[in-house]
């Protein structure tokens, strides 16, 4: 079990926001945010993507604690308020161990609850290959624009260059050269993004490497997975590609899975204008799925 140290604790009327750390298998430090409820029926564990943090799931977690559930994020390692070199693995593995140790710590806390998982872009290619090879035991998976085909996205030749990197200068960084204009119509949702001191736009070619890697394994997996998927993705994503949302989608056998796209939305759905569109279908789903 990961080992927990507290840091505080506010109130907000029924809604309590904490934060603290764990430790990694590795022995990592690692931040974590809770917003909890009184008497949750529901737990959500937040999987953010590349180069941001938790912190930026606040409107989320307060929509959903205000519904019932308990909302836990934690920064991926070399992220945010996290421990570790930045934006860099050594081993796309260690996200995935990072994610088990999490998910054995809020089940500690929250023994009897469903568990569902909430997992964005990079987060989404870490949460789907967790549920394809680690086989947890959650209700659930809510994934928004997963980074399924990274490779896609960017000129072949800096693929070839992160993979030649990976081998001889694997924490080397990297200018990530994501368009913030593409996370979402809301300009002010791309102005915070921008003037976040903790949001990071460079990334090792080891984890540009890993990414590509985990990717091209997962995509014919699939089937593998046996929790209920709610796949979700803003077809105007200029950064992570819909079509590989929509071939994974159709390859999920587990009952439950569905497809949504939304036309005019672009790669942060949850932070689109019609955000609360998008969290009432998450919530619908839920719903519907654990009765």
């Amino acid at each position: 079990m990961a080992a927990e140290s507290a840091r505080g604790e506010a109130t907000a009327g029924a809604l309590r926001r904490s934060e603290s750390s764990f430790a990694a298998p590795d022995g990592l430090t690692l931040f974590r945010r809770s917003w909890l409820p009184d008497d949750p029926r529901r737990v959500l564990l937040v999987v953010h993507g590349f180069g941001e943090h938790s912190g930026r799931y606040d409107d989320l977690a307060v929509w959903f604690a205000a519904r019932g559930c308990a909302v836990h994020a934690y920064d991926q390692r070399g992220h945010g308020r996290s421990a570790g070199p930045r934006t860099h693995v050594d081993r796309f593995e260690q996200f995935l161990d990072d994610l088990a140790a999490f998910h054995a710590l809020v089940r500690e806390e929250q023994p009897t609850t469903p568990i569902l998982l909430v997992a964005h872009s990079m987060g989404g290619l870490i949460g789907l290959t967790y549920l394809a090879l680690r086989k947890p035991l959650l209700s659930g998976a809510l994934v928004s624009g997963p980074a399924l085909a990274p490779d896609r996205a960017v000129a072949p030749t800096k693929v070839m260059l992160a993979r030649l990197l990976r081998r001889i200068a694997p924490r080397l960084a990297m200018k990530a050269g994501l368009d913030a204009n593409g996370l979402s119509r809301d300009p002010e949702v791309v102005r915070r993004y921008l003037a976040d001191p903790l949001v990071i736009r460079t990334m090792t070619a080891s984890l540009a490497a890993e990414m590509m890697g985990a990717a091209a394994a997962l995509r014919g997996r699939a089937a593998q997975i046996g929790t209920p998927v709610l796949l979700m993705h803003g077809a105007q994503d200029p950064l992570c590609p819909v079509a590989a949302s929509e071939a994974f989608a159709a390859a999920l056998t587990s009952a439950g899975s569905a497809f949504r796209s939304y036309p005019t939305l672009r790669h942060e759905i949850f932070n689109e204008p019609e955000r609360e569109t998008v969290y009432a279908d998450a919530w619908r789903w839920i719903e519907e799925t654990l009765g």
